[in-house]
């Protein structure tokens, strides 16, 4: 967006005033040089502005200063903005993450140039990768895209996409996700896709509940726009032109063929909401750093569903698309206006619910929170415990070869994954299915359970 007269000059003139030493003369002396005078206000303004700041601040807040200064506001506003008669550069220079993150230690990354020097690639690859112009979805299927694409099934017939980063920009990824994105915190709700967190704690505040009601997010990563992204890069100090190449290096544009090969078309069009989604720029399903973005932008969507179910006096936790809330009767009689609340509270932050996968689970039916059953205490279904362990001992007794149904291509790894999560959930189920997983006998090539 072009900027007016007034914000010119201000720009400029904040240039101005940090690029010298923070000394009223040389700050002074730079200022006249910006307007090509010395109008009444600048003297006054100097003082104010110097006077504001111990040290020398950083450009973003003096700029800041010079827009809520009702002075220098109103000159202008009578006089008209002054014109550039020098042009100052802004410095490129982070800003301090905002206060109430607590303390976050970032790279400090003012410029594109150090940007490629922090991933230790060409500049010209980065920006490649990044695909400012969005010319990556107008190749042909094939290498020079950088995303793979693949539709997964799911129940009901319908699909979900998979946008897969191509090895080469995974690593990128995985080096901001390490570097920057986990060392910003996410909202204390948030449970998926964190250290320390897991289905089990999420469903721990919902355990005993006279009712506990499920919503659901749709398009969950898909629903996150690149100007989300770089919002949240902003907010954390990083310059517009560096926020923008890391929000590309993040971010993706579905190409039309691989939607017009989508499975199971709706013949009705109800999925034209998804498709304006995925073709403008959004969080990939299959990047490591879009659940931790996805995470940090749901910040206020957390907060204002933590302050509503506070003030129904329930509890609230978020595992990424699944909101849930719990609590006794008050909340019971109340689960329609909670969810048109939500409703509305989502949408407002940018989400949508799901309305077929809302689900209001009492006391005397069985309460479940992310695959998680929660009437009591976190534990799993008792068939799915079963089957498991009807599995593992088939496993024991015949062999595994003939008890991989699915096709799984590392059988061992995916038991050891069921058997995992059940241990996370119900610690003294998982013993007694590691107890017989460990007596399984495995051929020598298949990598170790464990």
């Amino acid at each position: 967006m072009a900027k007016t007269a007034r914000g010119r000059f201000l720009d400029n003139l904040a240039a101005a005033l940090v690029a010298g030493r923070w000394d009223r003369r040389v700050m002074r002396a730079a200022a006249v040089a910006a307007v090509g005078g010395k109008p009444r206000w600048l003297a006054p303004l100097i003082r104010r502005v110097h006077a504001a700041f111990i040290d020398k601040p950083h450009f973003g807040r003096v700029r800041a200063a010079l827009e809520q200064d009702e002075q220098l506001i109103r000159a202008v506003a009578a006089d008209g903005p002054p014109p550039v008669v020098r042009v100052f550069v802004p410095p490129a220079e982070m800003l301090p993450p905002p206060a109430a993150a607590g303390p976050v230690e970032l790279p400090q990354l003012p410029t594109e140039a150090a940007v490629a020097e922090w991933f230790s690639t060409d500049p010209g690859k980065l920006l490649w990768y990044a695909d400012p112009a969005g010319r990556n979805r107008q190749h042909p299927p094939g290498f020079l895209r950088t995303y793979r694409h693949k539709w997964a099934a799911k129940p009901g017939g319908r699909s979900r996409l998979i946008e897969m980063p191509t090895e080469s920009l995974k690593r990128h990824q995985r080096w901001l996700l390490i570097s920057i994105l986990n060392r910003i915190p996410p909202h204390p709700a948030a449970h998926g896709f964190r250290t320390g967190r897991s289905v089990a704690t999420n469903a721990g505040p919902h355990c005993g509940k006279a009712v506990v009601i499920r919503f659901d997010l749709a398009d969950f990563f898909p629903s996150v726009s690149a100007a989300r992204v770089r919002a949240i890069f902003r907010t954390f100090g990083y310059p517009e032109v560096v926020a923008r190449l890391l929000t590309g290096l993040c971010t993706t544009r579905l190409p039309a063929d691989v939607w017009n090969a989508r499975p199971n078309p709706a013949p009705d069009g109800s999925d034209h909401a998804t498709w304006q989604r995925l073709n403008a720029r959004h969080l990939p399903q299959g990047a490591p750093t879009s659940p931790a973005l996805a995470n940090l932008v749901a910040f206020k969507l957390d907060c204002r569903l933590s302050k509503l179910a506070a003030a129904l006096g329930a509890d609230y936790t978020r595992y990424a698309d699944d909101l849930t809330f719990s609590g006794g009767d008050e909340l019971a009689r109340g689960s329609k206006r909670l969810a048109t609340l939500v409703a509305v509270i989502a949408a407002e932050e940018g989400f949508a619910l799901n309305h077929r996968k809302t689900r209001v689970m009492r006391r005397a039916g069985r309460q479940e929170v992310a695959g998680v059953v929660v009437n009591t205490r976190p534990n799993v279904r008792r068939a799915e415990y079963d089957t498991i362990k009807a599995i593992l001992t088939n496993c024991v007794r015949h062999g595994p070869a003939g008890q991989n149904r699915g096709n799984h291509p590392d059988f061992r790894a995916h038991l050891t994954g069921r058997v995992a999560h059940v241990a996370a959930v119900n610690p003294a189920r998982g013993r007694k299915l590691w107890a017989i997983l460990d007596r399984v006998t495995w051929e020598a090539h298949e990598p170790a359970a464990r």
